[in-house]
């Protein structure tokens, strides 16, 4: 569920940059090299309108997919959700090593 909501979040956001970066800063919108805009498709208060709201609705998408991931992350999972979380495993403690017998001589056998 997660990763779907990871792809989707990146498409939306590359989808904002891109109508971002279509708008011009005087607000004519879709300006770019012409003074009709898109051509004849819209006026250029039409268009300014069109991507402001463009604008707004994947911005609020944006917002509302980065929450919802938010409280997915901290909820979701069950386990330690950083290795900082968790205590570090208890190593028991090295017992003093026994020194070695002899080898006992070998009896011989008649």
């Amino acid at each position: 569920m997660i990763t779907v909501l990871i792809v989707l979040h990146f498409f939306v956001a590359l989808a904002l940059i891109g109508v971002v970066l279509l708008q011009r800063s005087e607000g004519g919108g879709l300006g770019v090299g012409s003074s009709q805009g898109m051509g004849s498709f819209m006026t250029g208060r039409g268009t300014a309108n069109l991507l402001t709201r463009a604008t707004a609705v994947l911005a609020t998408i944006f917002f509302l997919l980065a929450l919802a991931l938010g409280i997915l992350s901290r909820t979701g999972g069950g386990g330690p959700r950083s290795i900082l979380d968790s205590p570090p495993p208890a190593a028991a403690p090295a017992a003093p090593a026994a020194p070695a017998l002899p080898a006992a001589p070998a009896v011989p056998t008649n």
